[in-house]
């Protein structure tokens, strides 16, 4: 039965992880919601125990004993409606228990229709195994083969616009038909397919599967080339994700039936409560989970019709340790190495790198160490951020009219969306990020990985808490965002950043700051990074004026006037120029950083 928001007092939130569960209470404190206790404990869904509840109960059981609050009755149930010591109005959850949900993307042309559907599988919160197109480059038979080969949750079909040619979508469907794909849970299910094409092809493409398919029909993704329409598509691989992939997996449909909203994947929720930030507050923002294995990047910026749009990207072997080695392979060694101002073996940090790899759960014990890992970390989020900023375009294959005097002519290069200069909040979580031992070291693999320019506000999730805040958004979004802004982000304070390049030394922009515990005037030179104490809680104004080649928002050498955010950090002046550059020499580039490091006291 739906709860109505204003009665709710005590909320409890699940997220089963691949290896924890995380279980969090939130109350009603003084008109407020505010998160209050938080537990953990190992995930139960695979062998001996094989019941994901088991994880839950556990996780929820330390959060009542730390709460002063049984929540868990006798019979292993959750109590509700909530009392003065017992139980909770309503319990919610996500799940990438079990590898998360695992899809594979079909489509006619891989920068069109596939890659649309690829935006909407992503952006439910999936893992997107490989995309089969038309144009692909291989022949029908490693086609085939290759789908044979994959063992998806779901299979999400696009191609085609309403009323085109249907030869092309069926070529695709005709691929999967005799691949007879067989998914991850058991003989007995039914490999769920969403068609999200030509609508003329529904009827065609249904003839050419077998009983052993589900097949769902939704509306296009893209009904015209000019427009993509991925929420019906959203919304189904969420109902089948219910439906059909947890409701086979080890204890889920139990779960299902404790929660009072669908389960979400975890990925789909953190992009949930980040749009529902970005729509509360008018702004463009940016977060960032970077894990073992991989590195995700959610964004939300206005597009060409100043609607906001939402991107969210997977760089699937970019992690901290799992995929460590495949991160200093693709950026290179010399590219970590930049960001390292002591003298170190190469062939020590390789063999660091292997060790993580073979011991994935272990940190860092010594300073070089954990200088070492910060500098990998921001060559990962880097990485990852190029992948995310080629992915979050503008629609590819529209027609464009280049000047007055030229025809319209198609153009198959969608320009990113994605601007720093934009980008008003950026948002981090994820272990080598959250876990820093200084907010100064998170600050600046945030600034040095993703160059923010003019005024950015920079924050990081305390507990990794979005993902239950998700789920919230979806039954008391007033709730979520509370909880959001209170307990989940912590404000490390505002990076001010010049775009430009000029000569190491002369100057950058000048500033004026006025704010109840900080006053400063000054001048700063390019090359330089200074920090400001602004704690949170407090706003300063500003006043800059860049110099002639650099821009903070209003254009090259035009004045800025704004209010600004504190934090646990303060207030980052950085005029190193953008795009960001380190002298190629290593002992020049070696003292550079240095400098660096010493301006915001990051190590001891």
């Amino acid at each position: 039965m739906p709860v109505d928001p204003s009665q709710i007092q005590v909320i409890l939130a699940t997220d089963c992880g691949s290896t924890t569960t995380k279980a969090i209470l939130i109350e009603k404190v003084d008109g407020h919601y505010r998160q209050t206790h938080r537990g953990e404990a190992p995930t139960t869904v695979e062998q001996p125990v094989a019941d994901v509840t088991v994880g839950v109960t556990n996780a929820a059981t330390e959060v009542g004993e730390l709460a002063g609050r049984r929540l868990i009755d006798d019979d292993g149930q959750i109590i509700r409606p909530a009392t003065d010591r017992e139980g909770c109005d309503i319990y919610i959850s996500t799940s990438s228990a079990g590898g998360g949900l695992q899809v594979l993307v079909t489509g006619v042309i891989r920068e069109m229709s596939a890659a649309s559907a690829e935006r909407a599988a992503l952006g439910a919160g999936a893992i997107v195994l490989d995309i089969i197109a038309s144009n692909d480059k291989r022949k029908p038979h490693e086609q085939i083969q290759r789908i044979r080969d994959l063992r998806p949750d779901m299979v999400v079909m696009a191609g085609g616009t309403d009323g085109g040619t249907t030869k092309h979508v069926l070529q695709v469907a005709e691929l999967i038909g005799p691949a007879k794909p067989r998914p991850r849970f058991g003989s007995n299910y039914k490999l769920p397919v969403i068609f999200a094409g030509n609508d003329q092809a529904a009827a065609l493409v249904a003839k050419t599967f077998d009983d052993s398919i589900t097949l769902s029909v939704v509306d296009n993704v893209r009904p015209i080339l000019e427009r993509e329409n991925l929420a019906p598509a959203r919304d189904k691989i969420h109902d089948l994700f219910l439906e059909h992939v947890m409701a086979h997996a080890p204890g889920y449909d139990k779960l299902i039936s404790w929660a009072d909203a669908p389960i979400m994947p975890t990925p789909g929720a953190v992009g949930d409560i980040l749009q529902q930030i970005a729509k509360a507050r008018g702004i463009n923002c940016v977060g960032v989970d970077i894990g073992g294995a991989t590195t995700d990047v959610f964004s939300v910026f206005r597009g060409e019709d100043g609607q906001p749009v939402f991107n969210r990207t997977v760089s699937a072997n970019l992690g901290m340790s799992y995929s460590i080695s495949n991160v200093c392979a693709e950026a290179g060694m010399e590219n970590v190495l930049r960001w390292v101002h002591l003298e170190m073996d190469e062939r020590d940090l390789r063999n660091r790198v292997k060790n993580k790899m073979i011991r994935p759960t272990t940190i860092p014990q010594t300073l070089e160490a954990l200088i070492f890992e910060q500098a990998v970390s921001r060559e990962a989020l880097r990485l990852a951020y190029i992948q995310h900023k080629a992915f979050a375009t503008t629609l590819k294959g529209v027609q464009q009219q280049r000047t007055v005097g030229d025809t319209f002519q198609q153009t198959t290069s969608g320009q990113t969306i994605v601007d720093n200069m934009q980008l008003n909040l950026l948002v981090a979580s994820g272990g080598v990020l959250s876990h820093a031992p200084r907010m100064e070291q998170t600050a600046m693999m945030l600034i040095d990985a993703f160059e923010p320019e003019g005024i950015t506000e920079l924050a990081k999730d305390s507990i990794f808490m979005m993902p239950h805040l998700g789920v919230l958004a979806s039954v008391h979004p007033q709730a979520a965002i509370e909880v959001f802004e209170r307990d989940c982000l912590i404000y490390l304070g505002t990076v001010i950043a010049a775009k430009g390049q000029g000569q190491p030394g002369s100057l950058c922009f000048q500033y004026e700051i006025t704010g109840p515990s900080l006053r400063e005037t000054g001048e700063i030179n390019v090359g330089d990074l200074r920090l400001y104490p602004l704690p949170a809680g407090e706003t300063a104004r500003v006043v800059l004026r860049p110099a002639s080649a650099f821009d903070l928002g209003a254009g090259p050498g035009k004045v800025v006037e704004a209010e600004v955010r504190g934090g646990t950090v303060g207030l980052i002046l950085d005029a190193r120029g953008r795009p960001l550059s380190i002298p190629a020499d290593r002992t020049t580039g070696r003292e550079r950083v240095g400098a660096w490091v010493r301006s915001l006291n990051l190590y001891d």
